[in-house]
């Protein structure tokens, strides 16, 4: 079976999404064929600056490498790669109707926030049913928040093989119910668009401000201070064992222990979680071509399999050309 995710290089990842997301990717690179792209044309629709966007595209890559996304397992590429994605965008767009992308949440959050609607944020949904259906994708790992859009995508194939027969799969999203929602340094969902984000591969200085600015109550020092409402604990308890996390919780039950300890055991399990991760991103850092080489492999795969579906599709709707 094939999952296929795609993650906007939008800004710095961070500890949200490697629990939310890459930590899942990698965990199932022996029961899936994975196929992850970075969606640099949708990113285009927050209109980043060209330097901004490169850096951020190549910074996801290192991350997902430094993770252990295995070349040789998953298939890692830009979106921008493929071409066929958007030669598949405007047929799908010919069988979507308005009324389809008015209900998308995203857009209406979006524009609500005062974010200028644009043409490619309003038809974002046509583009990301694209990435799905080209490559034959039987799930899709995502968010709950994201769920509607994998829904958008299976009923636009479902009009299109209506119309012209059964040329798309119908893609199923994969929520992991049990998956933690990760507070961010005031105690929301962590998110870029909260400014609230915790990075993994941030340097040391920088991670010790992100840690000390995580928001907790006024208890005294020397009073009992309750875990289970605490921001920092909450952090801690996706990185500790059971017997450190009952440690702290006996300090925090105990008095006489600070938030401030707190943050720093926090920073310290931090760095030794992530460390080996750490180094396996500089080694990458300081070897480009092999991270470029990555790109290209996986967009020469990715495109294979693109390339075959576009043909089916275009058969499929009376399109002649012969470029292919």
């Amino acid at each position: 079976m094939r999952s296929l995710s795609g993650i906007q290089p939008s800004g710095t990842l961070h500890i949200g999404n490697y629990f939310g997301a890459i930590k899942q990717f990698i965990d199932f690179q022996s029961k899936y064929d994975g196929f992850y792209f970075i969606a640099d044309y949708h990113a285009l629709t927050s209109h980043p600056s060209p330097a901004q966007l490169t850096k951020n595209t190549y910074d996801v890559v290192l991350d997902y490498l430094a993770f252990g996304l295995d070349p040789e397992k998953s298939t890692l590429f830009l979106q921008s790669d493929v071409p066929e994605v958007t030669e598949l965008t405007w047929i799908l767009s010919n069988v979507t109707p308005i009324a389809l992308l008015e209900r998308a949440h995203s857009y209406k959050d979006k524009v609500a926030k005062g974010i200028a609607a644009n043409h490619g944020l309003f038809t974002y949904p046509i583009l990301m049913a694209s990435d799905i259906l080209i490559y034959n994708s039987d799930i899709v790992p995502v968010g709950k928040d994201q769920k509607q859009h994998v829904e958008m995508a299976r009923d636009i194939a479902i009009k299109f093989n209506s119309i012209y027969g059964d040329i798309f799969k119908l893609p199923k999203e994969l929520i992991k119910d049990t998956m933690a929602v990760v507070p961010g340094i005031d105690g929301q969902k962590m998110s870029k668009s909260y400014n609230n984000t915790i990075e993994m591969f941030a340097p040391k200085k920088s991670l010790k401000k992100q840690i000390m600015k995580i928001v907790t109550d006024s208890t005294p020092l020397e009073e009992p201070k309750n875990p289970d409402i605490c921001n920092v604990f909450a952090l801690y308890k996706l990185f500790a064992t059971e017997t450190q996390l009952e440690e702290m919780r006996r300090k925090y039950l105990g008095g006489n222990y600070g938030y401030g300890h707190a943050k720093k055991e926090l920073l310290e399990i931090i760095l030794e979680y992530f460390k080996p991760y750490r180094e396996r991103r500089e080694e990458l850092v300081n070897n480009m071509d092999y991270v470029k080489k990555v790109l290209k492999d996986g967009a020469e795969k990715a495109r294979s399999v693109a390339t075959e579906k576009i043909i089916e599709v275009k058969k499929a709707v009376g399109l002649v050309g012969n470029i292919y």
